[in-house]
């Protein structure tokens, strides 16, 4: 004797796993049943990184007031034309003066961000709304992940990682070279040393905290025994890595903020405080 589920049970021949037709899934107009904000989150997002973009590309093309002695702008450092200020770093090549310094060297704290995890979910979710939030429908039609251009350039990310590096070993010179005064002696302190050198642990705990360098320390080991202080810095790293959105953000404003510093400075807005 055979029994039949009542109408609206929601039972199938599906669920008694004989290989039947699965149930339809329900069909929602709406483009989302949330009642909160969502939009909320997305919508700073947008506006965060606009904001970021308008500032630096304004400050990278103006090529003027990144240098105050003995501060120099991270968006301007290394600064390796001859026609940068200062001497903080060697001059390569010379350079057409309609260039930026700033331009030469961008691209890499650029291409770091932009292929990074954490942006790719902040960005993907804002500016193209894949999807804007969790339970709300996107407007696109089918979904190809990272698979074509111009996504598919996300993989160079460990290669922006690992160039990314050596430019915070650069700016953590910077800020060793801050302990000058204006004319270059050794042992003074101000305000704008304390700035450079929050940017550089700043940056230094962005990267850190990378899911690529969670890979490089950690990845590939089939035994984390055999490899005990590796295993101790994974575990450090991952640590870091639970963090990275706040690092993220933290070290995005905390560079304009540095650049923010020197333009001041280098157009006489304000002094600088100098401790000793």
């Amino acid at each position: 004797m055979t029994t039949t589920a009542p109408r609206g049970s929601g039972a199938t021949s599906a669920g008694r796993g004989d290989g039947g037709p699965a149930p339809r899934r329900a069909a929602i107009a709406a483009r989302t049943l949330r009642t909160d904000r969502w939009w909320l989150q997305p919508l700073l997002t947008v506006l965060a990184l606009v904001a970021f973009v308008v500032y630096s590309s304004f400050r990278a093309f103006q090529n003027a007031y990144y240098f105050s002695e003995p501060y120099i702008s991270p968006f301007y450092s290394p600064c390796i034309t001859t026609g940068c200020e200062g001497d903080t770093f060697p001059e390569l090549f010379t350079g057409p003066s309609w260039i930026s310094p700033a331009l030469y060297i961008l691209v890499v704290p650029l291409g770091f961000r932009l292929t990074c995890y954490y942006y790719r979910k902040a960005y993907y979710r804002s500016f193209w709304l894949s999807p804007p939030a969790c339970a709300v429908a996107e407007p696109h039609r089918r979904y190809t992940g990272e698979t074509r251009l111009p996504l598919l350039g996300q993989n160079v990310h460990r290669y922006f990682f690992y160039l990314g590096l050596l430019f915070n070993v650069v700016l953590t010179y910077d800020a060793v070279l801050a302990f000058r005064d204006e004319t270059g002696a050794w042992g003074h302190m101000g305000l704008g040393t304390l700035v450079l050198l929050a940017n550089a642990a700043l940056l230094w705990l962005y990267s850190l905290s990378c899911h690529s360098c969670r890979h490089v320390v950690g990845g590939r080991l089939n035994s984390f025994s055999r490899h005990p202080l590796r295993y101790r810095a994974w575990t450090l790293v991952s640590r870091l890595n639970g963090r990275h959105m706040q690092f993220a953000w933290i070290s995005l404003f905390g560079v304009a903020f540095a650049d923010f510093y020197v333009l001041l400075l280098a157009t006489g807005t304000i002094s600088d405080l100098r401790f000793f």
